[in-house]
């Protein structure tokens, strides 16, 4: 009866899908919705932008074994990152009205600015749809017993066809039904699971010493890593093109900042529901502690739980995982279609033509996470590897062409190309402090000295805007 229950909730994804396809006119609506979302919408958008397996499954086996110092990165440095995002970014982008990132740094700077930005924006998204797949192969196992492989195999599909048919349409109506579910689902499990672990002091009580301990210690290579763990969702997802098309998809600039505000809220409450279940269920079923811990919570729900209660998690678990994936599949291939294949036309492509390249470039992209999926399966190092992918090559070039007037088009290659070359080096040479502290200062010093060596004349970002359409 589950099984048949998550097989009904695909299929009604699909249609969903299949219906919202039918507000896509043109590539605005497939990207961006044609800008016409509500509050309620937009905020629900934004809160599933990384509410799926990376918090549900991926944080609350890190906080099972590390406690709250272990999930700085998720849930406070998304929530962070969200904030952010409304008081500095939201604004300044929606009245660009463009479609993509690279259009920004197009707009701002030049056309090789915008070619290189892309290179270094699609692969960042691999290992976060990878992460994503991973979930929903692990879930299949555990509900069917199939391989996980295969269960990423199908899911891919799965999620692959309903992004193809709706674009950012079919994301956004699911995304407000998905959020709703998600509450429900894990309000009603983890209440359930408090109560029979003995109730919520009782919880608190039997963790370990030092298991809710959020500060550092007062040591300098544990502060570096710390300031780390909040900066790599916090700062480097700030430059990704979901949450852009997210913010961008709001009916007018002032609901696109109260999104964010209210997104943000959302993440962090929300967000410490799975971390409560995780600790219920290392209550209730240490013995599980021996296996994958990503596994822990779907296992104890099946153990543990009535059908009701079992079809409400996994649903919500689905909801969580499938507007994830469908909006981090998007991203890049928005990117591809419009800042790499398109500009290699001497003519204008027509609409028709450039929805079916923007569905190709989904399907592609979807392809190589599926492929990158069946190569690691850690969820929370997939995304964590995503994150740090563009904040040492994207975010200061984005910071810099928004707010500093004398930012050039070599200062921003240079500090592309300087911050991600430094991280791969300091990777490689595994010295004791976080790779991407070394490799963000590089990208800031790169955007500096290339800017004072390099100066170009940049016009504004209105008129720069005004030329391109």
């Amino acid at each position: 009866m589950l099984l048949i229950s998550v097989v009904v909730y695909l299929l009604i994804t699909l249609v969903v899908g299949l219906l919202a396809s039918r507000y896509v006119k043109d590539s605005k609506d497939f990207i961006l919705a044609g800008r016409r979302l509500p509050l309620i919408i937009s905020a629900s958008a934004l809160f599933a932008t990384w509410f799926g397996s990376e918090t549900v499954l991926g944080a609350s086996s890190e906080f099972i074994k590390h406690g709250l110092y272990g999930v700085i990165e998720d849930p406070f440095g998304a929530a962070l990152c969200l904030l952010l995002v409304g008081i500095f970014f939201a604004r300044p982008l929606y009245r660009m009205n463009i479609l993509t990132f690279g259009d920004f740094y197009r707009i701002k700077y030049d056309k090789k600015t915008e070619i290189t930005s892309s290179l270094f924006m699609i692969p960042s998204y691999f290992g976060w749809i990878a992460a994503q797949l991973v979930a929903l192969g692990i879930m299949m196992n555990v509900l069917s017993g199939i391989s996980i492989f295969s269960g990423i195999l199908i899911s891919a599909v799965v999620v692959t066809l309903y992004t193809v048919v709706g674009g950012m349409w079919a994301i956004s109506i699911t995304d407000f039904v998905q959020t709703i579910i998600i509450i429900a689902g894990l309000i009603i499990l983890a209440v359930t699971m408090v109560s029979d672990a003995g109730g919520l002091s009782y919880v608190i009580d039997q963790a370990p010493d030092g298991f809710f301990k959020f500060l550092p210690d007062p040591d300098p290579t544990a502060i570096l890593y710390y300031f780390a763990a909040w900066i790599t969702i916090g700062l480097g997802s700030i430059p990704q093109q979901d949450v852009f098309q997210r913010v961008m998809a709001s009916r007018t600039e002032n609901i696109a900042v109260k999104a964010s505000y209210l997104s943000s809220l959302m993440y962090l409450t929300i967000a410490f529901l799975p971390l409560l279940i995780g600790l219920c269920a290392k209550i209730l079923y240490p013995e599980l502690l021996d296996s994958d811990e990503q596994t822990i919570i779907p296992q104890v729900v099946l153990i543990h739980t009535n059908l009701f209660v079992q079809i409400l998690f996994f649903g919500a678990l689905l909801s969580a995982i499938l507007s994830t994936t469908s909006g981090a599949i998007l991203a890049p291939a928005t990117i591809l279609a419009e800042n790499l294949v398109k500009p290699l036309s001497k003519e204008p492509i027509p609409e028709k033509y450039f929805l079916l390249l923007l569905r190709a470039s989904v399907v592609v992209v979807a392809i190589f996470s599926a492929i990158m999926a069946s190569l690691s399966s850690n969820i929370y190092e997939l995304v964590a590897g995503s994150s740090i992918f563009s904040l040492v090559s994207l975010f200061v070039p984005l910071v810099a062409g928004l707010y500093w007037k004398r930012a050039s088009s070599w200062g921003a290659i240079f500090s592309m190309v300087g911050g991600m070359a430094f991280w791969i080096l300091f990777e490689y040479l595994a010295f004791d402090i976080p790779s991407m502290l070394p490799a963000l200062v590089a990208s800031t010093f790169g955007m500096v000295a290339g800017s004072m060596l390099f100066p170009t004349k940049i016009r504004s970002i209105a008129v720069a805007a005004a030329g391109d359409k």
